[in-house]
């Protein structure tokens, strides 16, 4: 199970080969919306969450999210996990709802993977 940290951008198609890994056409995913970088792979968006509370994030600023790695645009980030049920935060759901937590996941997102968004 290889997780990587994405700093700089990525093609599309090393995200594609990592997803191949265990979901084929999906890969979770958490990112930390105050450093911008996200840590794709893993079974569970936890083991993601994990590798970045490592590099130095905090729990606060990480939330989880899918990709689909066929798809394109809005409709291949999903904005769905575990980990982003939080109480304390607001957040008392899986899917995100605070639209702006969702703006800075998808521009980072953009900025990482920018083959996702043409």
């Amino acid at each position: 199970m290889d997780i990587k940290i994405i700093r700089e951008p990525v093609p599309l198609e090393e995200v594609k080969k990592l997803a191949r890994e265990i979901y084929r056409d999906i890969i979770k995913g958490a990112v930390d919306i105050e450093r911008g970088v996200i840590a794709l792979g893993g079974e569970w968006h936890m083991d993601a969450n994990k590798v970045l509370l490592a590099d130095g994030s905090t729990q606060e600023s990480v939330w989880g999210f899918n990709i689909y790695v066929d798809e394109h645009g809005d409709s291949a980030l999903k904005f769905v996990s575990l980990i982003n049920i939080r109480p304390a935060q607001g957040s008392r759901s899986m899917e995100i709802q605070d639209k702006e937590i969702r703006r800075k996941i998808r521009a980072i997102v953009e900025r990482l993977i920018p083959d996702l968004f043409v």
